[in-house]
């Protein structure tokens, strides 16, 4: 059996766990929640970056992604349009993008991601 680890846990969850050879990154949303969806989109990515960092890869070791966007007739573009700039070339991962509510009404994007450790 393999070891779990978790980074950032609390009692409710772990933003980080790694697993089976595999680092899930929980659903990440905007800390900042006033401006549109392109720069909630960096924002989230930029707390990826950085989990995927403390679990010690980078994003090139992206497999797998889900997008939830309050509103994709509005925001599935921008979302994109931040999306495509930051994955690597040749490094997409397997991807599903969807309308949901979200926690709050001022989120506009989650994404989380699975990765290879």
């Amino acid at each position: 059996m393999t070891d779990i680890v978790r980074i950032e846990t609390n009692q409710r969850m772990s933003r980080v766990v790694k697993a089976a050879g595999l680092v899930f990154i929980g659903g990440q949303t905007a800390n900042d929640r006033t401006p549109d969806v392109r720069a909630q989109t960096r924002q989230v990515l930029d707390k990826i970056d950085g989990f995927l960092e403390k679990a010690g890869i980078d994003k090139t070791r992206l497999v797998s992604a889900q997008v939830w966007l309050a509103d994709i007739a509005r925001d599935f573009a921008g979302m994109n349009e931040v999306w495509d700039a930051w994955v690597p070339e040749g490094c997409a991962p397997t991807r599903a993008t969807v309308q949901s509510q979200l926690a709050a009404p001022d989120l506009l994007v989650e994404i989380t991601v699975t990765a290879l450790s």
